[in-house]
């Protein structure tokens, strides 16, 4: 089809796609154009047979330079990447995808440049990787949301699971009123460990309006943290004065900052408002007291996401979905 709109040989497409240099420039001029005209993309399965392989693995984190050395999730996942690399020929390339240029990483995964993408934290409207069809073997961290991806491959936990568990614990211990602070709804963590607070709450009558958003951020919790004490004030809730008397936090970051706005307001943890995280990450065990919170591998996740891609480059077959299961660890704030 290539060949035919830009009035050349099937092998003259093969040598552009392929980037050899003994092609015509006004050859390559032409591929290049019905290439973009015909919305081609190379068959890197094909390509793969022909042992054209890079033996690069892309790791895609959809998120702003400062978001990514700022947030603790990352550097273990990249950790547990670069351990499942170690004994293959693969070498790493960590794209920082910013989605004001999405196209730009577009052009870079599909111009032959690796064999294979790894995506972590993902939202609903990023648009770097959609569109790739059969193109480039990719596996996500976290259920994918985009309905365009909903044949992908993933690695994940259980995060609706395991919200209504850390939830169910606080009710078990005795606490009446748990409210959370949620995480971005346009990422599948935010939206399922919402969901899983949610389901403890409605299965014991509870309120579910003791609820706010943050954006995985410290900052981002103690403000969310401020909302809700302001919206719920005393109202026979026992000795807090704040409406509810415990607290699970989508991630940790934002139960650091939401810990530090309780003692703004004279209210300590977990003596007047017990709390709950997620992740275990460098925020949890520095806390003081330090946070109870729910485990979340992350070095784990790294680690299966890229032995999944190194099966589906390979040729594999591979499960779709894999499961990493979390712990609760019990520390001071529950």
């Amino acid at each position: 089809m290539v060949a035919a709109e830009a009035g050349v040989s099937r092998a003259t497409v093969s040598r552009v796609v392929n980037g050899h240099a003994s092609v015509a420039p006004e050859a390559v001029a032409a591929v290049h154009a019905a290439v973009a005209r015909l919305n081609y993309v190379p068959n890197r399965v094909a390509r793969s047979l022909a042992s054209r392989r890079t033996d690069v693995i892309a790791l895609i984190v959809p998120e702003s330079t400062s978001t990514v050395f700022a947030d603790p999730f990352f550097a273990p996942v990249v950790r547990g990447v670069a351990r499942a690399l170690a004994e293959t020929d693969f070498t790493l390339n960590l794209l920082v995808a910013s989605e004001t240029r999405p196209e730009k990483t577009r052009r870079y995964l599909l111009g032959g440049n690796v064999d294979g993408a790894l995506v972590v934290s993902h939202h609903s409207g990023d648009h770097s990787y959609l569109g790739l069809g059969d193109a480039l073997p990719i596996v996500f961290g976290g259920r994918p949301l985009n309905p365009e991806l909903e044949s992908r491959h993933y690695v994940d936990v259980d995060n609706r699971h395991a919200a209504r568990s850390a939830t169910e614990y606080l009710l078990g211990s005795g606490r009446r009123r748990v409210a959370t602070i949620a995480g971005p709804q346009d990422m599948p963590a935010g939206i399922d460990r919402l969901a899983g607070w949610r389901d403890a709450i409605e299965a014991v009558g509870g309120d579910v309006s003791l609820a706010e958003h943050g954006a995985f951020t410290q900052q981002s919790g103690a403000e969310a943290a401020i909302r809700l004490l302001d919206q719920h004030p005393a109202s026979g809730t026992g000795s807090t004065g704040a409406g509810f008397d415990a607290l699970f936090v989508a991630n940790d970051q934002m139960a650091a900052g939401a810990i530090q706005a309780l003692r703004m307001r004279g209210l300590a943890s977990p003596t007047d408002i017990a709390v709950v995280g997620f992740d275990d990450d460098a925020f949890a065990a520095t806390l003081d007291p330090p946070l109870t919170t729910v485990r979340q591998p992350a070095t784990e996740l790294g680690v299966s996401m890229t032995e999944l891609l190194v099966r589906l480059i390979s040729g594999e077959e591979a499960p779709h979905r894999t499961i990493i299961p979390t712990e609760l660890v019990r520390r001071g704030t529950a």
